[in-house]
């Protein structure tokens, strides 16, 4: 789960691919490493490895929802085959829906709001004291990825993969490559991704004209086209994005694991949300018009990633605890800190099932870019420095801290099958990065609080 921390629903087909790269570079890593941290051997008889070289299948049905905002529902199936050769194919299917409402970035008002939908085709009321959100937030993403792996030579491990997802308004498409060496009597394994993603994209109205005013009027008069026109400067846009990830992973002995990355994302191209709008206020903080906000066309992020795993003994029932770190900077000046930890706890079995529970804790801060503003004033649009051109009231790259608290139950069929249940709730506090409010915003939730509540079945067969 790729939790909207700060993400851009608009354009997060990317960062789920990146996130999956991740994973796969230290795949083969981890497959030797496993064996050692559950404390069972790497050898596996005769039919198991028949088994092995059908097909696996994992599946997953997920449900997100922010109560009055966005609502979500994903499924996910994904297969493995396993060759003689240890050679891998894996291909993941997705399909999720979203809908519901979403901030348009116009900062909350004692009095009822009007705005024209970014299709330029009607308009919606937000009526005074509540956030303004976008009702017509709806679209439907299909993703495939396919990736190969297979032994190079005797500890040398790579493999090459595509990605395609397509939404409404948004196609990306990438390939990624990577190469993995084990040493040290396969203990340790050094690993290099590289992942390069073309995006294009097509909203509906077309690309809003950076610091132009929002049109609000009559759709149906005979100017109206015309009007709406003149704040757009094309109808597509593209982006372009390249990644490299430098792995490592080491197992300490036979009941720890570690890992540690580094990454660094080079993002080229149209990176302004055309979605999103800045309040321009007088200086009582009373709207005087909406403007669309602007975004530098290129971002550089680079992050550091710690994790480990260990297993306990059997007095400690056999419990395995996993706790991750990481620090992601950029050019932006956005910084955030996630700590991520899980304790899978084996249960008895019951009815000839092996069951288990892993409760899940998540922590997420970060900072605000250096060109977020929750609004602006009529006297601050003449911008003189470069980086004053640039503005956005999006609470997603502004000051924030974040909580996850959750729960997974899961057994074994059988038939060797297994099933889960997971259950979370997610709680995000945006902050004040440091800005003065106006007289009449004082009584007002400017930094609304977002809540969501996740939940997920997942099923793996053979």
């Amino acid at each position: 789960m790729i939790y909207p921390d700060n993400k851009n629903s608009k354009q997060h087909s990317q960062s789920n691919q990146h996130s999956q790269l991740k994973k796969a570079n230290v795949k083969m890593a981890l497959s030797m490493a496993a064996g050692a941290l559950l404390g069972t051997g790497v050898m596996v008889n005769d039919a198991k490895a028949e088994v092995l070289k059908d097909w696996q299948f994992d599946s997953a049905f997920l449900f997100y929802s922010e109560g009055e905002r966005v609502t979500a529902a994903e499924v996910i199936v994904s297969g493995n085959k396993t060759f003689a050769n240890d050679e891998i194919l894996n291909l993941k299917l997705t399909i999720d829906s979203l809908t519901g409402a979403s901030a348009n970035g116009a900062v909350v008002q004692a009095q009822a709001q009007t705005f024209t939908r970014p299709s330029g085709e009607g308009q919606y009321v937000t009526p005074a004291g509540e956030t303004p959100l976008d009702d017509t937030f709806k679209d439907t993403r299909v993703q495939l990825n396919a990736q190969w792996t297979q032994p190079l030579a005797e500890n040398y491990t790579g493999s090459i993969g595509g990605h395609f997802s397509k939404e409404f308004d948004y196609l990306s498409l990438g390939v990624n490559g990577n190469l993995a060496v084990d040493f040290y009597k396969k203990n340790s394994t050094i690993s290099l991704g590289l992942s390069h993603f073309q995006d294009t994209f097509t909203p509906m109205g077309g690309i809003p004209k950076p610091y132009a005013s929002m049109p609000i009027g009559d759709s149906n008069s005979a100017s109206w086209d015309e009007d709406l026109a003149k704040t757009r400067i094309g109808s597509s846009d593209k982006k372009v994005t390249s990644d490299v990830l430098l792995g490592f992973t080491q197992v300490i002995n036979r009941r720890m694991i570690t890992q540690f990355n580094y990454s660094y994302s080079m993002v080229r191209g149209y990176l302004t949300d055309p979605f999103k709008i800045v309040s321009v206020l007088d200086q009582q903080g009373t709207a005087q018009d909406y403007i669309y906000e602007n975004r530098p066309n290129e971002r550089n992020k680079q992050s550091t990633f710690a994790q480990a795993k260990y297993h306990f003994d059997q007095n400690l029932l056999n419990s395995v605890l996993d706790i991750s770190y990481r620090y992601m900077w950029d050019d932006w000046q956005i910084k955030s800190h996630t700590l991520d930890s899980t304790l899978y706890m084996p249960l008895s079995s019951r009815f000839g099932k092996q069951s288990y529970l892993q409760p899940h804790i998540r922590y997420y801060q970060q900072s605000a870019a250096k060109f977020y503003r929750p609004y602006t004033f009529a006297e601050q649009e003449n911008k003189t420095t470069p980086d004053e051109n640039y503005i956005s009231a999006d609470y997603r790259i502004g000051a924030m801290d974040a909580v996850t608290l959750g729960v997974k139950y899961g057994f074994s069929l059988n038939n060797g099958n297994d099933f889960s249940v997971r259950l979370e709730y997610y709680r995000q506090m945006p902050n004040n990065a440091g800005f003065d409010e106006p007289s009449e915003l004082s009584s007002l939730t400017v930094y609304p609080v977002v809540q969501a509540v996740i939940f997920q079945l997942s099923y793996s067969f053979l």
